[in-house]
């Protein structure tokens, strides 16, 4: 349901606009986005950098997949538990601070994982403490730089600084797991030592970003607080079927994780060159964000929306038939792409819909049900595969998707009429 102060008019921005830096063509032009990109860079890069150092140290020591698990677990588990807590919090206290707290934390985290590492004795446990330390900083720190990305342009700009950011996501995923692997060779500490200067560079970054607004409510916090987002997104049919769109469409097209399987028995190569079809997604996401971030999407976007994810399922469904390397290779560019796109889409259409008090919480659902359907995705995935076999497995997870693309647009006549991606402000 959209909010009646919406039409097709521009005349007025809103009110937490006002005081932001102008941008030009493009969105390095202004002094906050360059900031809130370096670190978020920092960010990514340095949490890559751990994941891998931590899965190396610890199956080095442990030679166990189940000890490799827990650390995911460790990860996830606090971001589960406190997802509500942090959207609120978010909305609630000064976003740039929120940030940088979460990523000092993470920085201390990390000292303490340097430590562990560089001992004659290894200890696993302590691994898995710091790790649900790093992932209860995560879990404020997401929904707090969601919600911050859109104060720092104007509403017509949502967009541009979307696509970025995907961007610059993705080639930080790219870089920094082989960098932890670089530094891995330098002896165990020296990835922990490289992250942790990553994450306090980044928190320092979050408070050079220029103070935006200042009208946080003041009310006493009620428990009914943490779940205003869920009510909100419940009552606005293009942000629930935006949201509920990525769900089940990521649940059912996560093929990447059967990339292992795919390699050796479809395409009949090894290590090198799953290492390349690894990388084509990331490769197109980031490709087609930077363009984004050039050439925003202005019309029709909910068409393109739902074509988008059309295309992914269909992507999903040759790369299950495909047994040529470089087929596979383009279909893989293909899904990442137009995974960006469609992502581009769902979070600016979010971010603009959602009134600035409540985006840390909208925005803290939204990283809940993004980090269920990539978890539940990888999973589904291998249980398909391992119930009707590798192809059928990744064709039946395609044509859902292409189905759920379908009935979605459907269910959500809304969405799917959405014209403008960010709606004008009626004065």
């Amino acid at each position: 349901m959209q909010d009646e102060s919406i039409s097709g008019q521009v005349t007025e921005l809103p009110e937490e606009t006002i005081e932001t830096l102008p941008v030009a063509f493009s969105p390095w032009s202004n002094p906050d986005v360059v900031m809130f990109m370096a670190s978020r860079f920092l960010w990514i890069s340095a949490t890559q950098i751990c994941n891998v150092a931590v899965g190396w140290l610890i199956y080095d020591v442990t030679r166990s997949a189940w000890a490799l698990g827990l650390v995911g677990l460790a990860a996830f588990a606090p971001k589960l538990l406190l997802t509500l807590v942090a959207g609120m919090v978010a909305d609630r206290y000064d976003r740039r601070k929120v940030m940088a707290a979460c990523l000092a934390l993470d920085g201390l985290a990390t000292i303490g994982l340097f430590y562990v590492a560089v001992q004659s004795t290894v200890a696993i446990g302590a691994i898995y403490a710091l790790f649900i330390l790093l992932g209860i900083a995560r879990g404020f720190a997401g929904p707090a730089a969601q919600a911050m990305a859109a104060n720092l342009v104007p509403r017509a700009q949502f967009s541009k600084v979307v696509g970025l950011s995907s961007s610059i996501g993705q080639l930080a995923s790219i870089g920094g797991p082989a960098m932890g692997g670089l530094l891995y060779a330098f002896g165990a500490g020296a990835p922990f030592a490289a992250a942790g200067l990553f994450f306090f560079t980044a928190s320092g970054l979050n408070l050079l970003i220029r103070r935006l607004t200042d009208d946080r409510s003041k009310a006493p916090i009620r428990i009914s607080d943490a779940f205003a987002g869920l009510r909100f997104i419940w009552q606005r049919p293009v942000i629930l079927g935006a949201i509920s769109l990525d769900l089940f469409s990521v649940l059912l097209g996560g093929a990447t994780a059967l990339l292992p399987i795919i390699a050796t028995e479809l395409l009949h190569v090894g290590p090198a060159s799953l290492g390349i079809l690894r990388s084509m997604p990331a490769l197109g996401a980031m490709s087609l964000g930077l363009f984004l971030s050039y050439r925003p999407i202005e019309r029709r976007a909910g068409k393109k929306l739902f074509t988008a994810t059309t295309i992914f399922g269909l992507a999903t469904v040759g790369l299950g038939l495909s047994t040529d390397f470089y087929l596979s290779l383009v279909l893989l560019w293909l899904i990442g792409a137009s995974d960006v796109f469609s992502v581009v889409i769902r979070q600016t259409l979010v971010q603009s819909d959602t009134p600035d008090a409540m985006r840390g919480r909208v925005a803290a659902v939204n990283s809940l049900f993004i980090g269920a359907s990539n978890e539940l995705g990888e999973f589904e995935s291998g249980a398909t595969a391992a119930l009707f076999g590798l192809v059928p497995a990744i064709l039946l997870g395609g044509v859902g998707t292409v189905a759920v693309a379908f009935s979605w647009a459907w269910i959500f006549p809304q969405l799917r009429k959405r014209d403008h991606l960010v709606e004008a402000v009626r004065a």
